[in-house]
């Protein structure tokens, strides 16, 4: 297992994932994409000192960009985490949002 504040990349602030939040209790977070959920579950669980419940994670593919007849890519694939939290427990970092 790598460190883990290399495994949580940054929180996912979106319309999407503040719905989730209120109506479900689940947060979301960029993570690496390297990481499986044993490892998101562990570092969550020790960083923010809750409960986790379960772990979905959705891969992102990078952007394909043309510029005249060249074709690349714009970003690499990252991958989002949606962790469900047990009842009761929040995360301070999403609660002024």
């Amino acid at each position: 297992m790598k460190d883990i504040y290399s495994i949580i990349k940054s929180p996912v602030i979106t319309e999407k994932a503040t719905m989730l939040m209120a109506a479900a209790n689940r947060v979301a977070f960029w993570v690496d994409p390297a990481a499986n959920k044993q490892d998101i579950k562990t570092a969550v669980e020790k960083i923010f000192s809750v409960k986790v419940v379960g772990v979905n994670t959705h891969r992102v593919p990078g952007k394909t960009r043309r510029m005249g007849r060249f074709e690349g890519k714009t970003c690499r694939v990252k991958k989002k985490a949606y962790i469900t939290l047990k009842e009761g427990d929040k995360i301070g970092i999403f609660e002024g949002v």
